[in-house]
């Protein structure tokens, strides 16, 4: 895995450890051109960050601050290693905990937010109603900013989930078995 484009371009990240699915080196291109003028400047939070690929990517590509939320310990300290690789740690804040338990926070959003891109890259494995009340949680209160984007990757193959009444599809992209979902608010 690499950082794709931006000040960090073409840098090597730590290996990624067992159990973690990270979104891919072409996948994360497709995803960030989709992006394009949303990325500078931007406040990021990443959900199920992993090794913090995604976030560190909008990094590299202008965003202005990013929130990893991660609570998996061989996964949190492959990010700490990356933020520091990748030359962007002076604009992250790592959150070590369960995404479920960030978003019940009442001050989750003092954290960084609010935030204008959202990444949720849930395991696969996670599904309704877990994923139904993440959805849920992250489209209520003030986490979202005026103009946010969220990006949802699933399965292609994965069961329905339930989007809240004010996200529209904004973009689909698909690369190998993973479906990634911008959505817009209405």
């Amino acid at each position: 895995m690499r950082v794709v484009a931006g000040s960090a371009k073409g840098v090597r990240l730590a290996p990624v450890p067992e159990g973690v699915r990270p979104v891919s080196d072409r996948a994360r291109e497709g995803l960030f051109s989709s992006l394009g003028a949303r990325v500078p400047g931007a406040r990021v939070l990443d959900l199920f960050a992993g090794t913090g690929a995604l976030g560190i990517e909008a990094l590299s590509r202008g965003a202005a601050h990013a929130v990893f939320v991660e609570r998996a310990p061989a996964a949190a300290a492959a990010l700490y290693e990356n933020l520091e690789l990748a030359r962007v740690a002076e604009h992250a804040t790592v959150a070590p905990r369960a995404v479920l338990s960030f978003l019940k926070d009442a001050d989750a959003a003092a954290v960084g937010g609010p935030f204008d891109l959202v990444f949720l890259d849930p395991p696969y494995e996670v599904g309704s109603p877990d994923l139904d009340e993440i959805l849920r949680r992250t489209g209520e209160g003030a986490l979202l900013s005026e103009g946010w984007t969220v990006m949802l990757t699933r399965d292609k193959k994965s069961s329905t989930y339930v989007i809240p009444v004010h996200w529209a599809v904004a973009r689909e992209l698909r690369y190998g078995d993973s479906l990634l979902t911008l959505f817009v608010e209405v």
